[in-house]
Parts: C-alpha cells; sequence; structure tokens
C-alpha cells in the first residue's frame, strides 16, 4: 500500500464532504424535476463555469493527455484542442438561443424544432440512445481510468475502488440532484487544480528529472516537445493538426464539445439564472479548460518518459497490473506514486472527485433524458413530479451499474477516445445548422444517426484498413452526404411550428425570413458571434501556446504569441461589449 494514513484521512474527507452536501440539498432537490435536474435554473456563471470544466476533467483526461504525448508528442493535443472551436462558436452564438428556449434537457428541443410523429419518435429514440447507450459509453471510459488508478496508486483491485467512488457518488447524486452535483464540482475543481500543479512542481524537482531545464533536453523527450507537428510531414500534420481543425470540431459530437451545444454543456446552462449568466459560464469553462489547466499534465507526461520510458518499465514498477489495462496511459498514474506522504493524498482525492464529478453530470444528465424525454413523453404523461424524480434517481442506478460494468472490460482511454469519436462524426454540422435553417427536419437528423452508427460500425468492425484520422473524416464526407440528400427529399415540417419556433427563441438571419413575420427587432448575432469566435479562440490558443514557449525557455516567441492572444483579448471585449449594448 502506497498512501499513508495521512492520505486515506484527505481521501475520506472528501467523501464525507460529499455525502454531506448531498444530504444537504436533498430536500429541496426532489421537490420537483426543475430542482433536481436544473438546480431550480437559479445557477450564477462562475459555479456553472467551474462545474463544467470539473465535469470535462475526469480520471481519464490526464490519462489521455499522457497518452497522446507519449506516442504523439505534445502536438498531439490537437485532437482535443480543436474542439476549442466549437466551444467558442456556442458561447457566442448557441448559448443565448439554448437559454430562451426554455425546455429542461436539449432532447426536448425536438419537439419545439420539428413537428409531428418523426420529431415524437426522434425525441424518444435520442433519450434512449443518449441517455443509455452512449452516457453508458462515456462513463465506462471514465471507470476505467478509475481502474487503473486504484490499482496503480491506491493498491487496490480496480473492481474496489470503482465499487466505492460509484457508491459515494451514487448517494449524493440521487439524493441531491444536479446542484448536489454543481457544488461538489466546485470543490473537485479546487482539489484538482491545486493537486495537479504542486504535483508537477514536486515532480519536476525529483533527481531523476533535475529540474525543467534538465526536462526539456532529455534525450527521450526532446522530439516530443513541438506544439505544431512536423509540417513537412503529411503523415505527422494532416491527422494530428489537420483533420481536427478542419473537419472534427464540427463534425463529431463529444461530450463537453458538442457542435452548436448540447449535452452537460446545455444543461448548465439551462439551470442559469438568465441569457448572461448561461453565456458567461460557457465562456469560463472554454478559457480554463483549454488554457488554463493543460500544461501541468503535460509535463507530468513528458517526465514519465524519463522515469518509465518504455511499456515494460511501467510493466516492472507495478507486476500486478493486468496486461490488458496496460499501456502510456497508465504512465501518469504511474508517476503520482512518487509523490510524498500528504500530496499523494491529496492528488489521490482530487483524481477521485474529477471521476466522482463526471459519473454524477453523467448519471443526472442521462436519468433527465431518460424520465423527461421517454418515461414522462411516452409511457407516464400523467406523473407527478414526486413520481418523475422517484423515476430520476431509479434510472441513476441503473445507469450507474452498466457504466462500470463496461469500464471492466475496456482496456485503453484511446480506444474510448477514437469510439466516441466514429459514433456520430458527420452528424455535427446539423447540430449547428438547425437553428438557422428552416427546411433541416426531423427526417434530416434521423437518416444522419442511422447512417452515422452503420459507417462507425463498418469502419470498426468490418475489417477495414483504414486510420483512425481516415475513419473520421470518410465517414463524417459520406454521412453529410447522405443527410443532405435526405433533407431536400423528406417533407418539410408545418408552418406553425417552425413560427413558434423563430418567436420563441428567435434565432434570426436569412435562413428564417419565410417565417420571421417581423419577429427579430435585433441585428443578425451571428456575423458577430463568429468574429468573437474567431478572436477568442485566438486569445486562449495564444496563452496556450505561449505560455507552452516560455516553459520551453523560448521568451521572445513566447511573449510574442501571448502578446497576441492579449490583442485578441482587447479585441473580443470591443466587439463583446458592442453586441451586448445593441
Amino acid at each position: 500500500m502506497l498512501l499513508s494514513t495521512l492520505d486515506w484521512t484527505i481521501i475520506s474527507a472528501y467523501f464525507a464532504l460529499s455525502l454531506i452536501v448531498g444530504l444537504w440539498v436533498s430536500r429541496k432537490a426532489g421537490k420537483d424535476t426543475q430542482s433536481f435536474f436544473l438546480a431550480g435554473r437559479n445557477m450564477p456563471w462562475w459555479l456553472l463555469g467551474v462545474s463544467m470544466v470539473a465535469t470535462t476533467f475526469s480520471t481519464d483526461t490526464p490519462n489521455l493527455v499522457t497518452d497522446l504525448v507519449r506516442q504523439n508528442g505534445v502536438s498531439g493535443n490537437w485532437g482535443w484542442w480543436a474542439f476549442l472551436l466549437t466551444g467558442m462558436l456556442t458561447v457566442f452564438v448557441y448559448a443565448k438561443l439554448w437559454r430562451r428556449s426554455g425546455v429542461l434537457t436539449d432532447i426536448e428541443f425536438y419537439e419545439l424544432r420539428y413537428s409531428g410523429k418523426p420529431a415524437a419518435f426522434l425525441r424518444g429514440f435520442r433519450a434512449l440512445y443518449l441517455g443509455l447507450v452512449f452516457n453508458v459509453l462515456v462513463m465506462g471510459a471514465v471507470s476505467l481510468a478509475a481502474i487503473k488508478f486504484g490499482e496503480i496508486v491506491l493498491g487496490l483491485p480496480g473492481w474496489v475502488t470503482l465499487t466505492i467512488a460509484c457508491s459515494i457518488t451514487l448517494a449524493y447524486s440521487t439524493l441531491g440532484g444536479l446542484k448536489a452535483v454543481i457544488i461538489t464540482d466546485f470543490v473537485q475543481f479546487t482539489l484538482a487544480m491545486v493537486g495537479s500543479i504542486w504535483g508537477m512542481f514536486y515532480i519536476l524537482g525529483l533527481p531523476e528529472i533535475g529540474g525543467l531545464s534538465n526536462l526539456i533536453t532529455h534525450t527521450n523527450v526532446v522530439d516530443k516537445l513541438s506544439l505544431i507537428p512536423d509540417l513537412s510531414n503529411p503523415n505527422a500534420w494532416v491527422p494530428v493538426l489537420l483533420v481536427p481543425l478542419a473537419v472534427q470540431w464540427w463534425a463529431s459530437y463529444y461530450p463537453g464539445a458538442e457542435p452548436g451545444g448540447g449535452g452537460y454543456i446545455a444543461q448548465r446552462m439551462f439551470s442559469a439564472k438568465d441569457e448572461k449568466n448561461a453565456v458567461g459560464a460557457t465562456f469560463f469553462f472554454n478559457v480554463a479548460h483549454y488554457a488554463l489547466r493543460p500544461w501541468p499534465w503535460i509535463l507530468i507526461a513528458l517526465a514519465s518518459l524519463v522515469v518509465f520510458p518504455e511499456l515494460s518499465d511501467i510493466q516492472k514498477a507495478f507486476p500486478n497490473l493486468p496486461a490488458d489495462k496496460l499501456g502510456h496511459d497508465v504512465a501518469y498514474p504511474a508517476m503520482l506514486t512518487l509523490l510524498p506522504s500528504g500530496l499523494l493524498g491529496l492528488v489521490a482525492a482530487s483524481l477521485i472527485a474529477a471521476f466522482m464529478s463526471t459519473m454524477s453530470t453523467q448519471l443526472n444528465l442521462g436519468a433527465s433524458y431518460l424520465v423527461n424525454d421517454f418515461y414522462h413523453r411516452f409511457i407516464r404523461p400523467d406523473a407527478t413530479e414526486k413520481q418523475l424524480v422517484r423515476a430520476g434517481r431509479l434510472f441513476t442506478v441503473v445507469s450507474i451499474i452498466l457504466g462500470g460494468g463496461l469500464g471492466l472490460l475496456l482496456t485503453s482511454a484511446g480506444q474510448a477516445f477514437t469510439l466516441l469519436l466514429m459514433i456520430g462524426a458527420g452528424t455535427g454540422m446539423i447540430y449547428i445548422l438547425r437553428w438557422f435553417w428552416w427546411r433541416i427536419n426531423a427526417y434530416t437528423e434521423i437518416v444522419a444517426m442511422i447512417s452515422s452508427i452503420i459507417i462507425a460500425g463498418y469502419f470498426n468492425f468490418g475489417g477495414s484498413t483504414l486510420d483512425g484520422w481516415q475513419k473520421i473524416v470518410i465517414g463524417a464526407l459520406l454521412t453529410t452526404v447522405v443527410w443532405i440528400a435526405a433533407t431536400y427529399f423528406t417533407p418539410p415540417d408545418d408552418e406553425e411550428t417552425l413560427r413558434s419556433f423563430v418567436k420563441k427563441v428567435n434565432p434570426g438571419g436569412p435562413g428564417w425570413t419565410k417565417y420571421s413575420d417581423g419577429v427579430s427587432t435585433e441585428p443578425w448575432p451571428v456575423p458577430n458571434g463568429i468574429l468573437s469566435m474567431v478572436l477568442g479562440c485566438t486569445a486562449v490558443y495564444g496563452f496556450l501556446l505561449g505560455v507552452g514557449q516560455l516553459i520551453y525557455g523560448h521568451l521572445g516567441s513566447g511573449l510574442f504569441i501571448i502578446g497576441l492572444g492579449t490583442l485578441a483579448s482587447m479585441g473580443l471585449f470591443k466587439v463583446w461589449v458592442k453586441s451586448v449594448k445593441v
């Protein structure tokens, strides 16, 4: 056992705090579905923003970053850095639209935007698909990381770690609903930032590493440092940089970075006090997620190349680790075992908290789909609020059992990441355009969803020899062609539904001229929104890459890139203030 009594005390204290929070808010949370699934729609931007960041960071996140760095270098992170584009588009275009919709879940949106039986079918099917299949897959990936963490850091069998953490997560999630999730997320974020930064400094100071300057000049690390892949080698930069920036960000439906907003990001926006708080929360999330958090993980991943240069070194250090769980992603928890008593407990508590944060969000979100968009809509439309909350708690129990069970079957964080990107590749553009083009209908989404699943299934299980990035690109293009054709070959939604949607949400733009009836009293926000998105991405990437250059000791280029980010921030501020005044 690596952990001391002090370490276990810190971990136990976090467990106790989580249960106390659940008990504290349980009375109000059980009042109705608005309270249980949306925290009463009265949350401030800063608390929601922190909750989004905390949820996006789970035990598997630093594992995934470590996997990418060890195999593809620091530039391998563009696979997820590219999702900043869709994140900023959500901030400046879609956040206010989602808040105006007034729906309980983003799946309820289907019967606001589309009409008839196709809309009802789509709502019910997506509730089951996202609430069970997709949600369980996400929780399985998160559970896999918790299993590896428990076996390496805690010295416990994976199923024991999973059972303890899932039981406490289940307790406060079922008791306190989304409000308990959001409050515990705040504690988790604080723990995670303190633990990762403190842990990074300690690891850099180890004799084996010898400080930052020795790390970045080490022979095992030098060829992994580049922030941009080798542009002279298409095999290096096309899959790592071009595909994520040109295709992946708009084509793939990935948790936390859904094109057009959706999932738990939309749920947090629905929970905000008003439009302003919804936009502020989403903006804070994107800045913190991409610019504030990655470097401690990256530096620990680079340090792991010195301490555990090969997988065989990890296997030798942890002989009890099952062979099917051995991968580059376990280098991160392996590095944590080098931390001293007390700090190890703090970092362990933060990673367990990260697991619980993501699991609790997925549980509450999945239950909201199953209750609001399937059970209440199709099975028990006359159910009382109390009965719906009880059903939500029951679905929460079932979901965590399925998600944890899947985690025991998966083997790699990268495996789960690729599978999530493949499922839904090509459907993303629909979620962007459906707000602004009246012709998109329920059949469009149904056909896109079915074709995407068939194409992903063929590529993954049909013996295809294509690389992962080729599967994503070809799958996205094929799915897009299919749904565009389906849009024109199927009947449009009825005019009453379209006019009602425009009247309530007021999306504006030429795509709704036919149905606006003079509703719009403000300029179309999309041009300013896209400009803000570009400026926001430039600012965040400027700070992210500029800090990287400073870490590498490149003072001139680092300050120059940060300067570009600062100028972009100033421009964004002016554009944003102007749009608010309008």
